[in-house]
């Protein structure tokens, strides 16, 4: 596993690398934590599924992730 998120990071592993990402998921609808999903599903697979740009998410979670 990579510790660099990328939209192709399986949604487990990004929680479990940056658990800090959790609210900033939440706060876009994306409640990947309990889905069954997270498990097998790239965060571009969720971010599409919902309906979410996954670069904006990444620019946020580097910008969380640098404060």
């Amino acid at each position: 596993m990579t510790t660099q998120i990328t939209k192709d990071t399986i949604i487990a592993d990004m929680i479990e690398i940056a658990p800090h990402a959790v609210p900033l998921l939440k706060m876009v609808g994306m409640n990947c934590i309990g889905c069954a999903m997270s498990s097998g599903e790239t965060l571009g697979e969720a971010c599409e599924a919902h309906g979410v740009d996954p670069e904006m998410i990444l620019k946020q979670l580097a910008a969380i992730t640098k404060q």
